[in-house]
């Protein structure tokens, strides 16, 4: 950040600081970072941010939230990013709980606020299906209403963390019988309710994070229905603004790029450091100049937040070039990697590659290769910019 903080915010940066220095420990980095015991860390990490009173600093303060300047809120995602500690798992605090505040009933923000502050649900996004990825619209899972409860069949896929989930938010058709974007209404549904299957999607990376969600005649009560049958798609539409500024990552780049700053620094190419190379500084400057742009373009949204209003188009400007950046910084990572050896050999096992650094280079350069298509592709996004921003 590039203006001088008051003496306020001064203050609350020290804040932050001491809070992350207590609260963020090494044994409570290794329980998030070890796959088998992530669920338990994350959750421990983000009831210490329910503590402190900072889990949904974006949620009104009636439900919970903070009353942060665009200023302070920016300090914490830098100062978290630069501690390497996570934000929030988004599926609950930032995605559902955002169509909830905005368009659930009382009894429903009363029912599920609450809980999915204090980390109590876990929460996954039912939205792609095998035949209805990046054309959202096109989705055909079957929502037919009996008495008072709606019977749910059909299939989400790519669903990130549904072997954790104890709830899933699903878009799903009640009425096709006008256009595709009609017709589709908003349900929450517990997933321990009978008739819903999870099965793994094994990934390049070699991490179980993705699974495919079955539903066959899942009974789900109206009362779990956010806002008018029908109106699912403004719901949805909705949501995916606030997933896409999160996907845009600005501070956790910023970590990851000075991070791959210090790791060329240190790697030895010819006798020079790799950073002394003219090729590879040009690529690592250029992507810090795209990434101090994207920033103000957060800073901008930030303020329009906090003057109320809902973000515009220009997160999905933000979710474009954010995952662009990091895919820019993993195949940095690549290179450094490669000095290594053997990073492409095909295997995925630290031995195989002989050396852990290369090892995570690859899977997340793998990894990666997924941000540009989650949360809307991003030649679905170029599309919005288009019509929205430029007016073409």
């Amino acid at each position: 950040m590039h203006t001088r903080l008051s003496e306020e915010d001064l203050a609350f940066q020290s804040e932050v600081r001491a809070f992350l220095n207590e609260a963020w420990t090494k044994e409570l980095a290794a329980t998030c970072n070890n796959r088998a015991t992530m669920k338990e860390g994350l959750v421990e990490w983000q009831r210490r941010l329910y503590k402190q009173g900072w889990m949904a600093p974006h949620w009104p303060v009636e439900h919970g939230g903070t009353d942060w300047s665009v200023t302070q809120s920016f300090i914490y995602n830098l100062e978290r990013a630069s501690a390497g500690a996570p934000e929030a798992i988004p599926f609950g605090v930032t995605m559902v709980a955002s169509v909830i505040i905005a368009y659930g009933n009382d009894e429903q923000k009363a029912r599920f606020l609450p809980r999915i502050l204090k980390s109590e649900d876990w929460w996954c996004q039912g939205y792609s299906e095998p035949g209805a990825g990046s054309d959202l619209a096109s989705l055909k899972t079957r929502a037919e209403l009996e008495g008072d409860e709606y019977v749910i069949n059909g299939s989400k896929i790519w669903t990130t963390y549904a072997q954790y989930a104890d709830w899933i938010f699903c878009l799903v058709r009640t009425d096709s019988s006008g256009r595709k974007q009609e017709g589709i209404t908003f349900l929450l549904i517990d997933m321990n309710t009978p008739g819903v299957t999870v099965r793994p999607i094994d990934t390049i990376d070699g991490f179980h994070h993705l699974n495919e969600v079955h539903f066959d005649n899942v009974r789900v009560p109206v009362a779990n229905r956010i806002g008018e049958e029908g109106k699912g798609w403004t719901y949805a539409k909705s949501l995916l603004v606030h997933e896409r500024l999160s996907i845009a990552e600005v501070a956790d780049s910023k970590r990851a790029l000075a991070q791959l700053r210090e790791e060329a620094r240190q790697e030895v190419n010819g006798g020079t450091s790799l950073l002394q190379d003219p090729l590879f500084a040009k690529r690592l400057t250029d992507i810090e100049i795209d990434l101090m742009a994207l920033e103000f373009t957060e800073l901008r949204a930030l303020a329009s937040i906090a003057e109320g209003k809902e973000p515009g188009p220009e997160s999905s400007l933000l979710k474009l070039q954010g995952t662009e950046i990091q895919q820019a910084i993993q195949e940095l990572r690549m290179d450094v990697a490669a000095y290594y050896s053997g990073t492409l050999q095909g295997e995925l096992s630290a031995e195989a590659l002989g050396h852990d650094y290369a090892d995570s280079a690859q899977k997340s350069y793998f990894r990666g290769r997924a941000s540009s298509i989650y949360g809307g592709s991003n030649e679905v996004q170029k599309n919005i910019t288009a019509k929205y921003v430029l007016g073409l």
